[in-house]
């Protein structure tokens, strides 16, 4: 296969990577600022990303519901799943601010935020809080927020894979490499632009899972492969990447929202195994699956599981409001499955199982206008380190960045990048690829690397002497994947460049790993058994720069 290029550089102010709710919702904002705007992404906007099927829990902070007290609002969301230590409270209290006005233009919009025809608080809770997690109806929003994007203005470049930033000299993001997946035959795309979005969400598929037969059976995007890594490249400060990101929900099945389930976390007699429910409680759902997300592999681990959902003490009036909530929430699967095999969830316990390490909000460094440490580039959305909130998190720095982009590229002058020498290197290494007769096939390297990462940069066990070698066993992988790769047609090229984009951010988990010298959280050195409490209020980041890779450990910012 050749590859082909297209010869026009393709020009716009803004140009987003990604068409999730992040990238879509910038696109939105900034085409009402009369920016021009370009969203390149790899699948369809109206079907891709974490948010593809659906969602019905927002978290937001609504005056009228929640009263006035605003810091009682941020301690009891700090007490829950999107709080905790491993965001900046100044990015937190931006966001939950910002989260009703996201509310209120999805309703104008045309996505049901309130299905009931009020305003109703479900899940994520603990007894005796107040519920910020919004019951909404998430099935079209994907298409709502496509179709909200071109009457706006923007244009959308579905098929579209870019594995590249383009930095001049000045250190400011200037356009983007890409190439189209709509023919059997690549053609390298070059964009040029003000400023750059990265809206590129998590990593999936370093580790392995559930069912590491199936690669793409993933509890998230499986197609989320790394693309914080094009940030890291270009120079953009990455964070909290060494304390590892868990979840959970249905052993074997991909998403099953876990706040969506009414049951009892219970052990195989039916008994609870956490404090908080003896009964259902459809406002409050079991917290224990936020407090302790460890809990189902760690209860196999030492033989009192396993541990399932038990649904048996459901009204009917309650069982039909969660499968309803299933639809809201993508997952209607769950219950095509029952029925196919005869299960009656008031009947029957289901098992609920850990999803393995992904990179949910552990990567990019941003500020409160959403601008990573280079500048002109931005991101949105679980591609950040240093910000939680799923939903919320992209939909309100998505709006961010599409405010402040506006502004930005109204104070920048446009940037030549024809002869820009990234773009000759890169199309000559997508051409070695695309030509190269003999060769190894990506999905080798990709169960090869999951395999390096499980053994030696693990979720249970880390050291100096594993992660060293991990550390080593990364190199190498990734000099022999660029030597010899090769590729049959675009769709294996966008796999490859994800792999190779997946060892970029391995490589940087593994090196902070070795260099946080203490177990916190699910980061547990046997070497370093205690919590360092002058740590407690920093994060610890890692970046490239011209002297080479550099790390170090930056306050919090409260």
């Amino acid at each position: 296969m050749q590859v082909k290029i297209r010869k026009e550089i393709i020009k716009t102010e803004l140009l987003i990577i990604g068409g999730g709710i992040a990238g879509l919702q910038a696109a939105i904002t900034a085409g009402q600022e009369g920016t021009s705007v370009i969203v390149a992404e790899k699948a369809d906007t109206r079907r891709s990303g974490s948010g593809a099927n659906g969602n019905d829990h927002y978290m937001c902070y609504i005056p009228e519901c929640h009263g006035d007290d605003f810091k009682r609002v941020i301690s009891e969301i700090n007490e829950g799943m999107e709080g905790g230590p491993w965001q900046d409270q100044i990015m937190l209290r931006k966001m939950m601010k910002r989260s009703y006005g996201i509310i209120q233009k999805w309703e104008s919009y045309g996505i049901d935020m309130r299905p009931t025809g009020k305003w109703v608080f479900e899940g994520h809770a603990m007894p005796g809080r107040q519920r910020y997690h919004l019951k909404y109806d998430g099935q079209n929003q994907k298409a709502v927020l496509t179709q909200k994007a071109l009457e706006n203005g923007a244009q959308i470049m579905n098929k579209v894979f870019i594995n590249e930033v383009l930095v001049n000299e000045e250190g400011r993001a200037v356009g983007a490499i890409g190439f189209s997946l709509a023919e059997d035959d690549s053609e390298v795309i070059i964009f040029q632009a003000k400023a750059v979005l990265l809206a590129t969400a998590q990593a999936m598929r370093m580790y392995p899972h559930g069912n590491p037969t199936f690669i793409f059976n993933t509890h998230s995007c499986p197609a989320a492969a790394g693309g914080a890594a094009i940030g890291y490249r270009a120079g953009a400060r990455l964070v909290n990447l060494d304390v590892p990101y868990i979840h959970a929900g249905v052993k074997g099945f991909a998403r099953s929202g876990k706040a969506t389930w009414i049951g009892v976390l219970s052990d195989i007699h039916g008994k609870p195994v956490g404090p908080f429910l003896t009964k259902p409680n459809r406002e409050t759902g079991d917290a224990m699956m936020d407090i302790w997300p460890g809990i189902f592999g760690e209860r196999l681990d030492n033989g009192t599981g396993p541990t399932y959902m038990n649904c048996t003490e459901l009204s009917e009036e309650d069982l039909k409001y969660q499968e309803k909530a299933f639809e809201s929430e993508g997952i209607d699967s769950i219950t095509e499955y029952c029925e196919q095999r005869g299960i009656d969830l008031r009947k029957s316990m289901i098992e609920f199982g850990t999803y393995d390490y992904s990179l949910a909000q552990r990567g990019i460094d941003i500020n409160l206008d959403g601008m990573t440490t280079v500048q002109g580039l931005y991101a949105a959305g679980i591609c950040c380190g240093n910000v939680r909130g799923n939903i919320t998190n992209a939909s309100v720095w998505g709006d961010v960045v599409g405010e402040h982009s506006s502004e930005y590229v109204k104070q920048v002058e446009e940037f030549d990048i024809s002869e820009h020498p990234l773009i000759k290197e890169k199309i000559d290494f997508y051409m070695e690829l695309m030509t190269k007769k003999i060769g190894a096939h990506w999905l080798e390297v990709n169960s090869t690397l999951q395999r390096i990462m499980n053994d030696y940069v693990g979720l249970k066990v880390r050291s100096e002497t594993l992660l060293t070698a991990g550390i080593k066993y990364l190199a190498d992988l990734k000099r022999y994947s660029v030597s010899e790769l090769k590729c049959e047609n675009s769709h294996e090229l966008m796999r490859t460049l994800e792999v190779l984009d997946l060892i970029d951010l391995a490589e940087a988990v593994a090196l902070t790993a070795k260099n946080r010298q203490e177990t916190r959280g699910n980061h547990k050195r046997v070497d370093f058994t205690y919590t360092n409490p002058l740590l407690n209020d920093k994060f610890q980041t890692i970046e490239k720069t011209k002297d080479g890779i550099k790390m170090a450990f930056r306050d919090k910012e409260k």
